[in-house]
């Protein structure tokens, strides 16, 4: 069986989309990652949704402070000039456009960029959180996930058959296998992991993958 990336790897990539100074919201789990693997000539403003602004990578074991974490759980360490507000204005500043970046996780993507990620058949959901705020209130929706299911279903589909979080917000899905770039017309598959060809992600894949003229591997 051929390596895929791991989920460190996966946010990494997703990490290289950030520019200097965006105001970025990490969803709950891997994306939470990200946070990680920002360089010192960077400045980004992490904005999480129970309230902060400004804070940097994610706490060891020494660093854990539970007084302070993200909408993850997660301990995160403090930056000079982070700040703290209660949930409502931290909505305000979600639903007010005010998120350049957006990094959630996926149960499903659709080819039309309909993003699914809060509760599947079967399983009982605690609801959505703030996942619908964020992917219709933020300038750019990033969904960074596993390719398929545990079972090897694709999670990229034609149609998304679990309950809808958003439709069509989705700009850039990462996952352990490609780069890919949704578009009003099509699904251009940007890059590739390495060792992996064209026909075998399209076979992981329901929807109809297109791949960019100067398609390549993922870069890092």
């Amino acid at each position: 069986m051929k390596d895929r990336l791991d989920e460190q790897t996966i946010a990494l990539r997703a990490a290289r989309e950030f520019t200097d100074g965006s105001v970025v919201n990490l969803g709950y789990g891997m994306p939470g990652l990200c946070a990680n693997f920002i360089p010192e000539s960077r400045t980004i403003f992490f904005q999480s949704e129970n309230g902060m602004l400004g804070y940097g990578n994610l706490a060891s074991d020494a660093e854990k402070d539970y007084e302070m974490i993200n909408a993850s759980d997660q301990p995160v360490t403090p930056l000079p000039g982070m700040c703290f507000f209660d949930s409502g204005i931290s909505f305000d500043m979600i639903r007010g456009g005010h998120i350049d970046v957006v990094v959630l996780g996926a149960y499903q993507v659709s080819e039309k960029g309909d993003l699914a990620n809060w509760g599947r058949p079967g399983r009982p959901a605690t609801g959505m959180g703030g996942g619908m705020d964020l992917a219709a209130g933020a300038k750019k929706v990033i969904v960074m996930m596993l390719h398929t299911t545990k079972e090897g279903e694709p999670r990229i589909v034609k149609n998304c058959t679990y309950p809808l979080t958003a439709r069509q917000c989705v700009s850039l899905i990462i996952t352990d296998l490609a780069v890919i770039e949704v578009t009003a017309k099509s699904l251009i598959l940007k890059e590739i992991a390495p060792g992996w060809t064209v026909p075998e992600v399209q076979g992981l894949t329901e929807a109809k993958l297109i791949p960019a003229t100067d398609l390549k591997e993922i870069e890092l």
